[in-house]
């Protein structure tokens, strides 16, 4: 006849058998309190997100680095003014950097006039950088 089970940790075939420590747990518990799978949820959404803007930058590079060359070509600067430059027009404008540079390019590629707006900053931006 078997001997009756102890009540108290079980061992598995793992040999794993140490207690679960409750008040361990509690510590998870209180910090992420019950909603712990929303935290775990909203996790992922923030890395998708950043997943999502990582793939729109790598797309948006090459055109960002063709409107640093043409920058360093009309106005014999460096490619560290020349992002200089972009972003300043870029934030002065309230404008995206890719869209900047889409329009820096396009100048050449189509021969489109640059907006005005970029216009008024590229000089702003461009005088700055002189005064350095």
């Amino acid at each position: 006849m078997r001997s009756p089970r102890r009540a108290g940790p079980q061992r598995g075939r793992s040999g794993v058998g140490a207690p679960v420590n409750a008040s361990a747990c509690h510590g998870f518990r209180s910090r992420f309190g019950d909603d712990a799978d929303f935290a775990a949820g909203e996790s992922v959404e923030l890395w998708r997100r950043e997943a999502q803007q990582l793939r729109r930058a790598m797309e948006s590079r090459p055109t960002i680095d063709m409107a640093r060359g043409i920058l360093m070509t009309a106005c014999s600067c460096s490619p560290d003014d020349a992002r200089e430059i972009l972003v300043a027009v870029s934030q002065n404008s309230n404008t995206k950097l890719r869209e900047v540079a889409e329009a820096v390019v396009a100048t050449t590629t189509r021969q489109e006039p640059l907006p005005r707006q970029f216009q008024e900053h590229l000089v702003t931006a461009l005088a700055a950088g002189r005064r350095k």
